[in-house]
């Protein structure tokens, strides 16, 4: 009775952690760039109550009997699926078709996002909505503020038409792609950080090593469904709840034995 007390434990603390995860993932059902997580669980070690036995001459063999003492949190995934375009029509909102993350740079720090809302501060650089410098192939990408129009490619590559009326390039905007990007470490505010599970980040040009191309005028949504979100949270309020089940049952037996002695 007491082992089926503490699995029923074991359970209510994993079905919590599960609705912790839901509520951060609808809580980001608009967040540009957002990845979704997943709560995933994996059986405790279990008790033996007698090993498994080989079969002799004159009998079979017998399995091993044991007892389970519940469940532990196996991993917290990030899924890393693509999430849907969203027109803007904007210039420097980018969305990516495929793998990759842009790189921004805080100092010699390098932070990973999906999140293509841009923009250009007073001295042209292009930069994200925190100041973070979004990185090129050559570093920071400048656009003159005497630039008369710009545009951005889906090779990455920055153009605009200077004072005298002449095209010119800013830079290339390179994506970089990791072998594990599940591996990467979530930082807040849209960044991902480099792990080391998540592998070296390769820089390249969109449309090249793996990487998606760009689609200026466009913004990556999330990737959480809310359906399927709102189906999880009753799964893991139905499975709470018969936790809870198991506690009070068990509860109920003990009270019984404690009232065997009148």
């Amino acid at each position: 009775m007491l082992r089926s007390m503490y699995s029923g434990i074991s359970g209510m603390r994993n079905f919590q952690t599960k609705l912790d995860v839901i509520g951060n993932n609808i809580s980001n059902v608009n967040t540009f760039g957002f990845k979704k997580g997943r709560a995933t669980f994996k059986d405790m070690v279990s008790q033996q109550i007698a090993g498994a036995t080989g079969p002799g001459a004159d009998r079979g063999g017998v399995n091993a009997r044991q007892i389970g003492l519940g469940s532990q949190l196996a991993s917290v995934d990030t899924i890393h699926t693509q999430g849907s375009l969203q027109n803007t029509n904007r210039a420097l909102d980018l969305g990516i078709s495929g793998d990759g993350f842009f790189t921004v740079a805080d100092g010699p720090i390098n932070y990973y996002t999906r999140a293509g809302n841009f923009y250009l501060d007073q001295e042209g650089d292009i930069v994200n909505s925190d100041g973070l410098y979004l990185q090129g192939a050559a570093g920071n990408i400048n656009i003159p503020p005497a630039a008369q129009s710009f545009s951005v490619g889906a090779d990455g590559i920055v153009s605009f038409i200077n004072a005298t009326g002449d095209l010119e390039t800013a830079g290339t905007i390179q994506l970089s792609n990791f072998a594990n990007p599940e591996g990467l470490t979530k930082a807040g505010e849209n960044l991902y950080l480099q792990s080391t599970n998540s592998g070296i980040p390769a820089a390249e040009s969109p449309g090249n090593g793996g990487t998606g191309t760009l689609v200026a005028g466009t913004l990556e949504m999330s990737n959480v469904d809310l359906s399927e979100e709102f189906t999880e949270m009753i799964v893991a309020q139905r499975g709470f709840q018969a936790n809870t089940r198991i506690i009070t049952t068990s509860d109920e037996i003990l009270q019984e034995l404690v009232n065997l002695k009148r």
